[in-house]
């Protein structure tokens, strides 16, 4: 049994799920590109137990319908319309991979909302990029992509995810019926928004230029296969830029090290300005 309280809404065209208690302080989490916010379901019991996790499938993902536009700007829009409903400021937000550019923006746009930046596995520019596994490349890629998208099973979808990671991985079993609800169409326009959102300009470089410079996190697998390791080193550019390498870990730590990079979040949560460090377990 959980023990912290969870509760499902639906605002501003996304699915939020609430874990933990209301008057922690805030923590949102946001997913990767094509993912749902079940990514972070092995991290949520540790960080439910202090934190009030908000964890959102952006649209066209998961539970989330489609949307008529998937830009990065107008996703982190919805973003920021969703913590001004829940009249929230001040926010410690975490992205995953291509989450990390929504985190950005909504940073970008919006300086009130966010207290600090996490960002896990989020390629800093184009030119980190690395040729993708072949499994990824078919289900992606034009001949056959549309149509093994549809045919794919479970066994393919944790492939999909395990093809990323740098030792074979358990995916939870919410995380692919969750990636069931994201259509090819959706997936392909969500990846060509990532790709123009870095060619105007780079993370660390927007980072660097934020309106109101807020602490970053930046946790990178020494073994991603979908990012240039070394590529973590462009946000030394960043003032108040952490940085922190996992020997043995891939693309996705959220489920090869759930515990180290739930751990490196709290405390990096309870370090910032006006965020207490923990709030006691009922």
């Amino acid at each position: 049994m959980k023990k912290y309280d969870v509760q499902y809404t639906y605002t501003h065209g996304m699915q939020v799920t609430h874990d933990g208690p209301r008057h922690a302080p805030p923590l949102l989490l946001i997913h990767g590109s094509g993912a749902a916010g079940a990514s972070w379901d092995l991290m949520v019991p540790a960080l439910a137990a202090r934190r009030h996790v908000i964890r959102v499938d952006l649209p066209g993902c998961g539970h989330s319908p489609p949307a008529s536009s998937y830009a990065v700007p107008e996703q982190a829009a919805k973003v920021a319309a969703l913590l001004d409903s829940l009249e929230l400021t001040g926010v410690a937000v975490a992205g995953h991979s291509s989450g990390g550019y929504v985190a950005t923006a909504l940073a970008e746009q919006r300086p009130d909302l966010v207290a600090a930046l996490a960002l896990v596995s989020t390629g800093p520019s184009l030119d980190a990029l690395l040729r993708q596994p072949l499994l990824l490349r078919v289900l992606l890629g034009p001949p056959f992509g549309p149509l093994l998208w549809s045919l794919r099973s479970d066994a393919w979808i944790r492939g999909g995810i395990r093809a990323t990671a740098a030792r074979p991985v358990d995916v939870p079993d919410q995380l692919v019926a969750d990636v069931r609800g994201t259509t090819y169409r959706a997936f392909r326009k969500v990846l060509r928004a990532n790709s123009a959102y870095l060619a105007e300009r780079s993370v660390p470089e927007r980072l660097a230029a934020l309106p109101r410079p807020v602490p970053v996190l930046v946790v990178f697998g020494e073994g991603d296969r979908r990012w240039e390791p070394s590529s973590a080193r462009q946000y030394d550019t960043v003032p108040n830029t952490r940085i922190e390498m996992l020997p043995g870990v891939g693309h996705v730590p959220l489920i090869e090290a759930p515990d180290v990079t739930g751990d490196l979040l709290l405390a990096f949560t309870g370090t910032v300005a006006g965020i207490p460090p923990a709030v006691p377990e009922a």
